[in-house]
């Protein structure tokens, strides 16, 4: 009983110091309660912290009106802000990139461009148009613009449904619906700040969706790698393989299976000569010390 009582004591008189001590420390504030909300302030708070988390408004208050018509000026179009500080050394580097993505896009955006059932010059015209808007209206450095493997996937499988490929004309109209009507929902996304919802798709779900769009892609190539005339429209691996093994014997092309091939060999192994490359260079460097 007399050790317990010896320990209250303690306890006390050492929550009385603490609470003495922090009282004269200058930057030690009491906090109290916070008012209780309704619930409309607490779903419009909520709806803030969403959409406007970052408030786009807020560099435009307190400002005079010729400031916030520059400010929104440059928010549309942010090349005005950094294009200042641009110098020759920065278009240096930005030429030599663009010289080396231009020769990837090139044959890329072709094949896009087959995977939509549309002539090459489109994948071209969307390699190289979207990149210059965004150049004067974007502000990211490290974002890819242009087109995609599984959008033009499934733009082809699904206009081919609709309308036959060959009637180019008809066919192009209806692209250029399906495409203009996709960028007006992206454009609703972006300017209503929903890109959150990306969030409720799980890991799972999108690992899988992209090993199947590989899996589709590379089944749909295999009428160009073996230069079959007649190819289903279809993308599910079994019509696909049904129409591959039904002209096994008449329908392939040994000249393109051969040049394929290689192709395909050496873009598996470039990463490895590239590596081998490097590994060179710096024994040489040091072998010269």
């Amino acid at each position: 009983m007399t050790s317990n009582r010896v320990t209250n004591t303690e306890d006390i008189t050492s929550a009385a110091s603490s609470r003495r001590h922090a009282e004269n420390l200058p930057y030690v504030h009491k906090v109290g309660v916070p008012p209780k909300q309704s619930l409309l302030k607490e779903i419009t708070y909520t709806l803030k912290e969403t959409f406007l988390h970052d408030d786009p408004l807020r560099p435009f208050k307190d400002q005079t009106r010729t400031r916030k018509l520059k400010l929104g000026i440059q928010a549309i179009f942010p090349i005005l802000d950094w294009g200042r500080h641009y110098n020759l050394s920065k278009f240096k580097g930005d030429l030599i990139a663009g010289l080396t993505i231009a020769s990837l896009c090139i044959p890329q955006d072709i094949g896009y461009s087959n995977l939509a059932n549309l002539d090459p010059q489109f994948g071209l015209y969307s390699s190289f148009v979207p990149p210059l808007i965004y150049a004067f209206m974007g502000s990211s450095r490290d974002i890819a613009i242009g087109p995609v493997a599984v959008v033009s996937l499934l733009l082809g499988s699904m206009l081919q449904d609709e309308i036959d490929p060959k009637n180019k004309i008809e066919y192009q109209r209806l692209a250029f619906t399906a495409t203009f009507f996709a960028g007006v929902t992206q454009f609703v996304l972006g300017f209503f700040r929903l890109g959150f919802l990306i969030d409720f798709l799980s890991h799972a779900a999108i690992v899988g969706f992209m090993a199947g769009a590989s899996i589709t892609i590379s089944l749909q190539q295999l009428k160009g790698l073996l230069g079959i005339k007649k190819f289903t429209k279809k993308t599910d691996i079994v019509s696909v393989m049904r129409s591959v093994f039904s002209v096994v014997h008449h329908g392939w092309n040994w000249q393109t299976i051969v040049i394929g091939v290689i192709f395909l060999a050496f873009l598996l192994l470039a990463k490895y000569i590239v590596r081998i490359i490097i590994l060179l260079n710096f024994l040489s460097y040091f072998m010269k010390r």
